[in-house]
């Protein structure tokens, strides 16, 4: 029996609630996860519209991009549309759940998805994340490190970059004393005993401590595994926000503008006084990018594509950059796609559907 917690689980393996901002509220909104799962329906919004679409088609699960529950309810009666998708939700038992922010940041998230849109190569993050790897020291007996290693890269430690399986290994000499209440791996009771070990120093991202960790215990064959843990200042790379990457060949501006137009369906494209120069590095960020410009600049981009930017910001990149602004929907829109593919590709017998409602609040004239 599939659950909804198990469909989550999935959606949370690829983007990881720990990546989420601090203003943010994704996760679980609404429902019980431990109920069977009858289908998935995918969108950008939560509207009663799209609760009623669900309901239609027998679903009991929603997941969409921008979270319904935002800020803390002193009650809910209906007031709002909010509040209103909460009531119809829960009569119909269904699960709403949110991937913001979380599904922004992760490597291969949405700007990833904006990226193969718009055929970049060389992709990377654009404002990595900071102050989220933790480095691992850990003593084992030398007979055991092969042991204890894959365990540990099996737990999701020691990827760098786009490398995987990473450590660094020293030789040394690990002494102890047991005392009556021990069961040494070896040596005596009351017994100073020195034992060849080998140093294991790799990084994980902090959000898999718990995983790492049991994964260490359980194999390692001292009573008292001794092992460090250092919180790092260094950036993960393959985490944050925004991404970068190179065209295929250099494009005139107005071309990729149009392109831009049409590749996400705008109406209305706003966009900076041309620069007079060929395109080759695009910057880009979902939604609310704004706060972006400064690094896509830095970076030597030539073109920032975002969905929303201020009044000030198309004076502020002078010549330095081009910037267009796509709106908010229809930067992200692409995320349904990319729920889509996470879900059918972890279960690919089950029923998962885009919504067909455009939760747009903007209209255009």
């Amino acid at each position: 029996m599939l659950r909804i917690k198990d469909i989550l689980n999935e959606i949370e393996h690829y983007a990881p609630l720990s990546l989420q901002e601090d203003f943010d509220n994704s996760g679980v909104q609404v429902g019980d996860v431990d109920q069977q799962a009858t289908g998935a329906l995918l969108c950008l919004d939560v509207t009663e519209e799209i609760v009623d679409e669900a309901i239609n088609a027998g679903f009991n699960l929603i997941v969409s991009h921008h979270p319904l529950a935002f800020r803390p309810f002193k009650s809910i009666t209906g007031k709002n549309y909010i509040e209103r998708c909460i009531i119809k939700a829960c009569k119909n038992d269904i699960v709403i759940y949110a991937a913001h922010t979380n599904m922004d940041n992760a490597f291969g998230g949405v700007n990833y998805k904006l990226a193969e849109l718009f055929g970049l190569g060389e992709v990377r993050t654009l404002s990595p994340r900071r102050d989220s790897l933790v480095k691992l020291a850990v003593f084992v007996p030398e007979s055991s490190a092969d042991t204890l290693r894959k365990a540990l890269f099996k737990a999701g430690a020691g990827h760098i970059g786009n490398y995987s399986s990473c450590s660094f290994n020293a030789e040394g000499n690990g002494t102890y004393l047991a005392s009556e209440e021990c069961h040494p791996y070896r040596g005596e009771i009351g017994v100073l005993h020195t034992e060849k070990e080998i140093r294991i120093e790799t990084v994980f991202p902090e959000y898999l401590k718990s995983s790492v960790i049991s994964s260490l215990l359980s194999v390692h064959p001292y009573e008292e595994p001794a092992y460090d843990l250092y919180r790092l200042e260094n950036e993960w790379k393959t985490t944050g926000s925004g991404v970068i990457g190179i065209l295929p060949e250099w494009e005139d501006e107005l071309i990729f503008l149009q392109r831009v137009k049409d590749v996400l369906n705008v109406e209305c494209l706003k966009y900076s006084p041309l620069t007079g120069r060929k395109l080759r590095t695009v910057a880009i960020c979902g939604g609310s990018g704004s706060f972006l410009i400064n690094d896509a600049i830095a970076a030597e981009a030539d073109i920032f594509i975002t969905g929303e930017a201020k009044y000030n910001d198309f004076y502020d990149v002078e010549n330095k950059i081009l910037l267009a602004v796509t709106g908010h929907y229809e930067s992200e829109i692409c995320t349904k796609d990319l729920f889509f593919a996470v879900i059918s590709k972890k279960f690919p017998t089950f029923a998962v559907q885009n919504s067909v409602v455009n939760s747009n609040p903007i209209k255009y004239l």
